[in-house]
């Protein structure tokens, strides 16, 4: 197992290899491979473990009784999901985790989190991580609410946009989506959202070659 890559990762930042070591054995670290579109978790399980992706990404996604789908975010390597619901016992998850592509995946025991160990002295920055880990989740949530809040596909579309190029410090962005997960994410058909950014080409207000924009600032 890379203690070195796990130190650095936002979860781990601040403890040290050897005491992450002692805590591999003291939350029953586990990894599991998956390939890409392969289920890892589904709505209605319930967990007792966080997940760290050390390789690839996973997508985070709802989907509703009558078929329709949104993706809420991408979690690249490094990042963690299903904390919140790992650290309330017995609440079924109310999204989906799926691979993004073929990953590997690190599972950490939250209940041990809290049970006392002579060798983890890194855990209490464990728990100040988690709880920030949180906080920072709260406000991703908030940015998709304000993203999807616009009637207008073109307002979704700046919005999110907007959002990237304050993030990113540049008027050239990357996103972390194809198409069809831009359109997701944003809860809108595809096809309309494809129309809507070949209008906005048009238009002169962006330039875009797969999932890299150059967005046209005033």
């Amino acid at each position: 197992m890379d203690f070195t890559f796990i130190s650095k990762t936002a979860l781990f930042r601040g403890c040290r290899e050897k005491d992450i070591a002692h805590m591999a054995k003291h939350l029953d670290f586990k990894t599991v491979c998956y390939k890409k579109k392969d289920v890892i978790l589904s709505n209605g399980d319930t967990v007792t473990d966080i997940g760290l992706v050390l390789s690839g990404s996973v997508q985070i996604g709802h989907n509703d009784f009558f078929g329709n789908k949104s993706i809420l975010a991408i979690v690249e390597k490094g990042g963690v999901f299903a904390e919140a619901y790992a650290c309330i016992q017995n609440e079924p998850l109310m999204i989906d985790v799926t691979a993004n592509d073929d990953c590997e995946i690190l599972f950490i025991s939250v209940s041990k989190l809290f049970e006392p160990c002579s060798q983890c002295d890194s855990t209490n920055r464990l728990i100040q991580n988690l709880v920030l880990i949180g906080a920072q989740k709260n406000l991703q949530l908030s940015k998709h609410s304000i993203h999807t809040t616009p009637k207008t596909i073109r307002g979704r579309l700046m919005s999110y946009f907007s959002e990237q190029i304050s993030a990113q410090n540049s008027n050239i962005i990357t996103i972390p989506f194809d198409r069809q997960q831009l359109a997701d994410y944003l809860n809108l058909d595809r096809s309309a959202l494809s129309k809507e950014l070949i209008k906005m080409k048009k238009d002169g207000l962006i330039e875009y070659h797969k999932n890299v924009f150059e967005i046209t600032v005033p």
